[in-house]
């Protein structure tokens, strides 16, 4: 009697179908093939579940493929951008006024459109994509996806201004929800919201009395980057473009039990 055909091949003929496995992890930036080989070989990698072998080809709509448990997710015709936005750029694919915009620093690619906006003053990072699943769950609120802001202002705040700013302002549109606030040093502050209303952390400082000289964003959610220059873009790699899916509760990267 002949040995039962592997999984990974063909029932009918014995073929392989799907594409090699560590093809499928170089496409999704889990490295070279060579080091996607050494993933494999370490047991790292699983299939369906079971450990997966050198050879074996998986049909990546069909197969549930993991490295140290992490679903591999990404599909390869996605794009992710973390641009350090300079001053004076517009957060739009087409300005009628002819301002310089975001989307003249990077790649084209069909469908990319930034996640969530910054005004023209307001310099640092901001993702662009065309994954709109990621767009979505990053700015809604519901999902309270944190932003970190450095924020300049002409004097230091005093402690009741701060308070106010950790507790919530009242705005035109509403109450702010709290945020986390230091100020390292006097004039210089630290913000971490998770709401992205309109001109929120200026409006907020205006409300306590300190207009914003210089504002830059830090942080989204657990991506940063203080060595990205300013007007220069960088891949977000797989494993960050996990952590920010699972960091706004994307069911397609959360970790099976």
């Amino acid at each position: 009697m002949s040995e039962e055909v592997p999984w990974y091949l063909d029932d009918a003929d014995g073929s392989p179908e799907g594409e090699r496995l560590q093809k499928v992890l170089a496409q999704r930036g889990w490295g070279s093939r060579r080091t996607c080989e050494i993933l494999i070989s370490e047991g790292r990698v699983t299939v369906n579940s079971e450990v997966a072998e050198l050879g074996c080809r998986v049909n990546i709509d069909l197969d549930e493929v993991h490295v140290d448990g992490v679903p591999i997710g990404i599909k390869p015709d996605l794009v992710y951008f973390l641009l350090n936005k300079p001053e004076g750029s517009v957060t739009t694919a087409n300005d009628p006024q002819g301002r310089p915009t975001v989307f003249d620093l990077v790649p084209k690619y069909a469908g990319l459109h930034a996640v969530g906006r910054l005004d023209m003053a307001t310099e640092g990072l901001l993702i662009l994509t065309n994954d709109g699943n990621l767009t979505h769950a990053v700015t809604h609120p519901s999902k309270g996806v944190e932003k970190e802001y450095l924020v300049q202002v002409s004097s230091a705040v005093s402690s009741g201004a701060i308070r106010t700013l950790r507790d919530g302002v009242e705005l035109e549109d509403g109450r702010t929800s709290p945020a986390r606030v230091s100020q390292p040093e006097p004039g210089i502050l630290r913000i971490v919201i998770h709401e992205g209303r309109n001109r929120q952390v200026r409006r907020m400082f205006d409300a306590v009395g300190h207009p914003v000289n210089r504002l830059v964003r830090i942080r989204i959610g657990p991506i940063r980057d203080n060595k990205l220059a300013p007007g220069s873009w960088r891949a977000l790699e797989t494993p960050e473009v996990i952590e920010l899916s699972k960091a706004c509760g994307l069911e397609r990267y959360a970790q099976r039990p």
